[in-house]
């Protein structure tokens, strides 16, 4: 079996597209969507891109899909305040039908890949959608974080950028971000079976930002910005992690 690992794609349907376009030429038979497909510019249209995927798609869910839930159900969504009107935008994009399909996403999910064997996949760790650890966190707190999970392999997103490592006898990949990355501005994903392949898929940016500026999403010239043509680098974000 060969999944394409997509996460974080945060409404960026540009670059979902031109990931979609290269799974499809990959061999990959499943495709499995780590989290935070939301929220972002184009919430809607993306979850009609992956409901509609000629592929089978699992879904688990992030810390973006429960802020918009908990906004969407009248409660404190507990994101910053700088971020709250984004959220209350994209719980107001979303059909009840929508909500509900949300609603019963899994928090992680199993299966097993060909030699890479047992995988679980999560969205930050198996424990938490919000925790935080990067290819430079210490092991021993990697290891608290991920617990004694019973796997071959972790695969996890959140924190928006690619690395593979090892932590005791478990194999760790972040999948990186399809549609917000850290770093060299792109899409990330990754390609898992019969071994693990860091992928990166090039898109139209330029145009990408302008279809992004013409919705009516908050912070549609940000996210053009400073997400699309010009991410944070990744020395930036590590050094920003590393303080939480």
């Amino acid at each position: 079996m060969r999944v394409a690992a997509l996460y974080d794609i945060h409404g960026n349907l540009p670059a979902l597209d031109a990931v979609l376009a290269e799974v499809a030429r990959s061999g990959a038979e499943q495709i499995l969507v780590g989290g935070d497909v939301l929220p972002g510019p184009m919430p809607r249209e993306t979850l009609e891109r992956l409901r509609n995927s000629p592929l089978p798609v699992d879904f688990i869910f992030g810390n973006g899909e429960l802020a918009i839930l908990a906004e969407a159900d009248g409660m404190n969504s507990g994101v910053p305040k700088q971020y709250r009107e984004s959220i209350r935008w994209n719980a107001a994009q979303l059909q009840p039908a929508d909500r509900d399909w949300l609603a019963h996403w899994r928090a992680t999910l199993r299966m097993h890949i060909g030699d890479l064997g047992r995988a679980l996949f999560c969205h930050a760790t198996p424990n938490s959608p919000h925790e935080v650890f990067t290819r430079l966190t210490p092991e021993e707190l990697v290891l608290s974080l991920i617990g004694d999970v019973d796997a071959d392999l972790v695969v996890c997103g959140h924190t928006h950028m690619q690395f593979e490592r090892r932590i005791g006898r478990v194999r760790i990949i972040n999948a990186g971000s399809v549609g917000m990355p850290f770093g060299r501005p792109g899409a990330y994903w990754a390609l898992l079976g019969p071994e693990v392949e860091l992928c990166y898929t090039s898109y139209d940016l330029e145009q990408a930002a302008s279809r992004i500026r013409r919705s009516s999403y908050p912070e549609a010239e940000q996210f053009a910005d400073q997400n699309v043509l010009q991410p944070p680098s990744e020395e930036k974000m590590l050094q920003a992690f590393s303080r939480i």
